[in-house]
């Protein structure tokens, strides 16, 4: 697992994280899964359980999706750390 914080926020990428390319970010009692995207933007995951829980409050959404904008380069370094440089090739070290 790896992980990074910035303002009070936690990223979070696990070993056995699938594609695309994501993070965990958490801030209070809220869980948001942001796709790394290859333009360099974010988007909030295309799944049902993308934030966590549901009816999180749309403020810390707003905050988690905004600072992974504002870290992009770091969080996208520390999907590579984890996982390899390219999109579809996993590191298994």
């Amino acid at each position: 697992m790896g992980s990074l914080r910035f303002d009070g926020i936690l990223f979070v990428v696990y070993p056995n994280d699938h594609l695309p390319r994501h993070v965990h970010a958490f801030l209070s009692e809220a869980e948001v899964i942001v796709d790394l995207l290859e333009d360099s933007n974010v988007a909030l995951a295309d799944r049902k359980d993308a934030i966590r829980p549901a009816n999180a409050k749309r403020s810390d959404v707003k905050k988690l999706l905004h600072s992974a904008v504002l870290h992009f380069e770091e969080l996208v370094a520390l999907w590579e750390k984890i996982h390899g440089t390219a999109q579809g090739r996993h590191n298994r070290s």
